[in-house]
């Protein structure tokens, strides 16, 4: 088949596709469909072709999209990973990926040349940017003269595209989304929600988590349009809901909080608000139902290509704490460690099945055997179906994160927090947090008392994104352990818990004795955001673009998902006394030796479309969820009948690609 972008254009080329939030500029599916055909002219002519896998490294914008199409007209397979990824977290999944070449842009190049960086100093793959390099190694997409090349014809069970997690180890898999998957998980949703011919879909979440992705490949399959916000900010993302009269959005339970607190309600054209990426509040259930806010509370993950349950706004209402029933052609079971199927109302752990569901992880056969079974994909999630089929999600089997809907390995933490040199042991563990569901803490075991939270979190900064790094970081002088030497997590849990309530001046002590420690409760904006660029055009424009790393728009609100900042709360450690508690294996502590197992898919993806809570990696939709208000783009017009000048900044057919103002990416 031909890619459907393709066949959209074909079929409704005066339809609208796209609309820019922040300018209000609309694209057809004719002139979307000339932009794509440029760029993947251009991308051919860099030697790319058929089966190669182009890790896309870029911020948010409309260009994007042109490049989620451009590579299935070219047969390419797009690997988007988060812009807000340090180089030393890029560089292992573009050599697990086997990238063909990275695309980047102004606001990414730095790290991906860092990333892409031999140890000669050259290049491991070639780096591509949208924008004016500002290396001479990289290439600008926009300099390279378009080839022609033969349009690829897709099967159903070729690789579309692949997706990271990462998984329970802290080694991300990358799991493989074909034509038949993603097509599947198109159909089903539409099933379920509906499609009219005049939907908008308010797109707000990152393309690298499927709730960002996959409305894209579902608007061309329905001829439907996608209004693109390339930061959120829950005011203005609000407000573009009545501007362009959407229908649709997904969010995670953070980000409709703050829009609901922004403006108090949602546009009445809404028919959809798809809510996943961590377990919703029974308190935001009942306030949509005050307001009449039609939320669709969702469970996915990034292995079923989106959605897996999705309830009905009455049913959310009716059941606070379910996630629906199965999608058409999905099935869910419960079933026991030993694979036998539970029975209604009994607890175990959730294992799915259906053509949405991936075959595997790619390179990867230990993890594709260890997730997939004769019953399907154990989902490393646990939970339970009522009498009527109802859906309802627990917990997880393993200790995985998950903070304002974004996943956090602890073992991933732990091994850079061990990495320093005055670190002897540590435990890393999720706590509650009243706004992000759960907040990263750390109880640390120093060798140099004169160390602060504030040099570890330094230390972890250079090293991880923003929303990975502890926020709440207690001393003590050992780590509580069962008579086995495990750790003892609940206990851990407990203390970092308590020290993330306590204040300046607290002291938390128990019985025994206590060591000069410190709290942090980082909660400045920094890289909680999307860092998503204000480029408005297929063509790409001007970027204020975020780097991952620290800065943003000087106006940018809130954030909404877990920030990094900086604040310290100076408190008295936790003391070293051994309560005997429940003892749990762990593999998130160092010096431990023994591994806190666990099966499970991992990077069960949420937000919206994609919504999740569980699986190894529970990534949400709201991928990074940016704050920030609108950016505005150089040479930006209003006026659809300007695109067709080739003059014009904002003409789509200008190779797909175009050139950007300086991006304020910090590099």
């Amino acid at each position: 088949m031909r890619d459907w972008l393709a066949q959209r254009a074909a079929s409704t080329p005066d339809a609208e596709a796209l609309v820019a939030a922040a300018t209000g500029t609309t694209w057809t599916y004719a002139e979307l469909d000339e932009a794509v055909e440029k760029m993947a002219g251009s991308l051919a002519a860099l030697g790319l072709s058929t089966g190669d896998r182009l890790g896309v490294f870029l911020d948010t914008r409309v260009e994007y999209v042109t490049l989620v199409h451009a590579a299935m007209r070219l047969g390419l397979r797009p690997i988007p990973v988060s812009d807000r990824l340090t180089d030393a977290e890029l560089a292992p999944r573009l050599e697990r990926a086997d990238v063909t070449a990275v695309l980047c842009g102004a606001a990414t190049e730095q790290r991906a040349v860092e990333a892409a960086t031999t140890d000669d100093d050259g290049l491991a793959v070639p780096v591509v940017s949208l924008d004016e390099p500002q290396w001479k190694r990289v290439t600008h997409l926009r300099a390279v003269e378009q080839t022609d090349f033969e349009p690829h014809d897709w099967d159903r069970s070729e690789p579309l595209l692949s997706l990271f997690t990462s998984g329970s180890t802290g080694e991300p898999k990358l799991v493989v989304l074909r034509v038949g998957n993603v097509l599947s998980s198109a159909v089903t949703l539409g099933f379920r929600l509906g499609v009219h011919p005049d939907d908008r879909y308010l797109l707000t979440l990152s393309p690298h988590h499927t709730g960002g992705i996959m409305p894209l490949y579902r608007a061309v399959l329905a001829g439907t349009s996608v209004v693109l916000r390339t930061e959120f900010d829950p005011g203005a993302a609000a407000d573009d809901l009545r501007t362009y009269d959407a229908t649709g959005v997904s969010l995670v339970p953070t980000m409709l909080e703050r829009m609901l607190d922004a403006r108090g309600t949602l546009a009445d054209s809404l028919r959809v608000v798809l809510l996943g990426g961590a377990p919703a509040p029974e308190r935001l259930i009942e306030r949509c139902r005050d307001y009449s806010v039609p939320v669709h509370p969702t469970y996915g993950m990034t292995e079923a290509a989106s959605g897996i349950t999705v309830a009905t706004p009455q049913e959310a209402f009716d059941r606070p704490s379910t996630v629906g029933r199965p999608l058409v052609w999905t099935d869910v079971s419960v079933r026991d460690d030993d694979g036998e199927e539970l029975p209604p109302g009994e607890v175990g752990e959730l294992v799915v099945d259906g053509p949405s569901v991936t075959t595997g992880y790619y390179d990867d056969p230990t993890a594709t055997g260890d997730a997939f079974g004769p019953h399907g994909l154990r989902t490393g999630d646990v939970g339970y179906r009522d009498e009527e089929g109802y859906v309802y999600v627990l917990n997880r089997k393993d200790d995985r994160i998950v903070t304002g809907g974004e996943n956090v390995d602890p073992g991933e933490v732990l091994d850079v927090l061990g990495d320093h040199p005055h670190v002897t042991a540590a435990s890393v563990v999720g706590v509650p947090d009243d706004e992000w569901g759960e907040r990263v803490a750390a109880l640390v075991v120093r060798s140099e008392p004169s160390m602060t939270a504030g040099d570890l979190e330094t230390f972890a900064r250079e090293r991880l994104a923003g929303f990975k790094i502890p926020k709440t970081i207690r001393f003590t002088d050992a780590l509580p352990r069962t008579d086995s030497g495990s750790v003892r997590r609940p206990e851990v849990r407990e203390r970092l818990a308590a020290a993330a309530e306590s204040t300046i001046g607290d002291a938390d002590t128990t019985s025994g004795g206590d060591d000069d420690g410190v709290t942090t409760d980082t909660t400045s904006d920094d890289d909680s955001a999307t860092a998503d660029s204000g480029d408005d055009t297929p063509d790409g424009r001007a970027t204020d673009g975020d780097s991952g790393g620290d800065n943003h728009t000087d106006d940018a609100p809130a954030n909404d998902t877990p920030d990094d900042g900086s604040g310290t709360t100076v408190a008295e450690s936790d003391d070293t006394d051994d309560d005997t508690t429940t003892g749990d294996t762990d593999s998130d502590t160092v010096g431990d030796t023994d591994d806190d197992t666990t099966t499970g898919a991992d990077d069960t993806t949420a937000g919206a479309d994609d919504t999740t809570t569980g699986a190894d990696d529970t990534t949400t939709g709201a991928d990074d969820t940016t704050t920030g208000a609108d950016d505005t783009t150089a040479g930006d017009t209003d006026d659809p009948a300007a695109l067709v000048d080739g003059d014009n900044d904002d003409d789509p057919t200008d190779l797909g690609i175009g050139e950007s103002a300086d991006a304020d990416d910090g590099a």
